[in-house]
């Protein structure tokens, strides 16, 4: 089994969020981290591992600097593929995880998809969108 593991710098609750509405899921699993010398929990802190399901496929997600840090050289880009039975079930999902900011690859018809395009996400999460 592949799972591809996502990394984000402080900000993985907003892309928990954001994905859970884009792909109508919901995490499985959310694991903050916290000071294990205390009884305090805050539900504000960093998530030290997550996991939920996307078109079926688990992925894991987590709040890790090291990896997260576009000047770290260990940081290799992630690039997940999603098929959508529908150009409109496609197009619903790409309207919410778009990024105004990036340039994008624009959409296109191919011999293997009427549609196809590829995209960053707000967190640097590069994301291929075909139809089946």
């Amino acid at each position: 089994m592949l799972i591809p593991h996502l990394h984000f710098n402080g900000n993985c609750a907003d892309a928990i969020v954001l994905y859970e509405k884009a792909f109508n899921t919901k995490a499985d699993e959310i694991v903050r981290n916290h000071d294990y010398n205390s009884e305090k929990y805050s539900g504000d802190m960093q998530i030290a591992h997550a996991n939920m399901k996307i078109h079926g496929q688990i992925i894991f997600l987590n709040d890790n600097e090291f990896f997260a840090d576009k000047n770290n050289s260990s940081n290799f880009p992630v690039h997940l593929i999603v098929q959508f039975q529908t150009a409109d079930e496609l197009s619903s999902c790409y309207e919410i995880l778009k990024n105004e900011n990036e340039e994008n690859y624009p959409f296109t018809n191919t011999p293997y998809s009427e549609l196809v395009g590829n995209f960053a996400d707000k967190f640097g999460i590069w994301w291929g969108f075909m139809v089946v």
